[in-house]
């Protein structure tokens, strides 16, 4: 029986995708669960996979077309696989060793070309060997000027059209202040071999941002609110957008009702998304809502910046890069670890000294996390 393959839904505001790659070609058996092809939307990349076995018999949408939910990109027949004949497994094999013989027979010569090759290299001057990369991860200097235009990504244009979105909608605003971590990371290195043990997951050190900015957002709910048209829409549950780099741009998934969630819960939720984002498997539902988000540019090395509102939401806190620093603590100078801490938030809703209290109150909970519980 010949089985349609469909491009799955794509969330509520998301109407089209492109179909980006092909990873089984006509011809190839699949079995259930198997990653067919994928397709790139305005906010992620998904997998449509086969939920039947069988062979892969017509591809009707190729790379490049854009698609729709509901579109039919592919037909699997389930009744080839279960009647493969012993005929059809011989040409198989006998086309493999066909190959193999032919590839043995190619070694001799593909060995001399590449020793051909290798002196011209070495005889033609670097920039004239070396071509310029666009649109790579890296990019090769050459005296050979050119350029290159790529068309911007599905993701990439959305990411464009939010971040402009958000400095003409809000009045945005970023207030600073510094935290000394010495606490957080001495229950870290007390606690974190027991915590893992019972747990399962590192005790990392955004579990302990995410129950922080909690805490601050119980005492000063605007941060966690939007503004509607004439209206405020409040939140009595915290769904955190936590911002996380990809190699196609960065995406924000949300961690539900974190508020509810101890460390253990915020680690594994975090570490999941984070996993489902970098491998292609967050599904719109993971995108969706979020009342505040956090970024974390430390990861990167960043020591202090102004972090971009993510719409419709009033409020993000940036994290950076931990410094060890000189500070006074009881008239002494010691050292310690030290961050530098970013809230932007929208003025139209949010007024300054509310802004100022609530990072005071995100930096006195991890200066003093004995409210946080490690539940070990």
């Amino acid at each position: 029986m010949e089985i349609e393959i469909k491009v799955p839904s794509l969330g509520e505001s998301e109407t089209e995708a492109t179909l980006i790659s092909w990873l089984k070609q006509e011809g190839d058996g699949v079995e259930v669960d198997d990653v067919l092809a994928e397709i790139e939307s305005d906010k992620i990349t998904m997998e449509i996979t086969a939920l039947d076995a069988g062979v892969l018999t017509r591809i009707l949408k190729p790379i490049d077309s854009t698609v729709e939910p509901g579109d039919v990109v592919a037909v699997i027949d389930d009744t080839l696989r279960a009647s493969m004949s012993d005929d059809i497994k011989a040409e198989v094999d006998e086309a493999e060793a066909s190959d193999k013989a032919a590839e043995l027979a190619t070694v001799a010569p593909l060995q001399a070309d590449r020793s051909v090759k290798a002196a011209r290299v070495k005889a033609e001057p670097m920039a004239a060997v070396a071509k310029p990369i666009i649109g790579s991860e890296k990019l090769v200097l050459s005296a050979e000027r050119c350029e290159e235009r790529v068309a911007m990504s599905g993701l990439r244009r959305r990411i464009a059209s939010r971040l402009k979105e958000a400095q003409n909608s809000a009045a945005m605003l970023t207030t600073f202040n510094e935290v000394n971590l010495q606490a957080v990371m001495e229950l870290r290195r007390r606690y974190g071999a027991a915590f893992q043990e019972k747990h399962g997951v590192k005790l990392g050190f955004m579990s302990f941002f995410v129950r922080a900015v909690c805490q601050g957002l119980t005492k000063y709910p605007a941060l966690n609110a939007f503004i509607d048209k004439d209206e405020i829409a409040y939140h009595n549950y915290v769904d955190i957008g936590v911002a996380v780099s990809t190699a196609k741009g960065l995406v924000v998934p949300v961690l539900r009702d974190a508020q509810q969630l101890g460390l253990a819960d915020i680690e594994k939720g975090i570490a999941s998304l984070a996993d489902k984002a970098r491998n292609g498997g967050l599904m719109p539902d993971d995108l969706k809502g979020g009342t505040f988000s956090i970024t974390n540019g430390g990861t990167f090395g960043s020591m202090l910046s102004t972090p971009i509102l993510n719409p419709p939401q009033s409020g993000i806190l940036g994290m950076h890069t931990i410094q060890q620093r000189p500070i006074a603590e009881d008239s002494v100078v010691v050292i310690r670890p030290m961050m530098y801490l970013a809230l932007s938030y929208d003025h139209r809703l949010i007024d300054g000294s509310e802004a100022v209290r609530f990072l005071v109150t995100v930096k006195e909970t991890l200066e003093y996390p004995g409210s946080l519980t490690l539940d070990l």
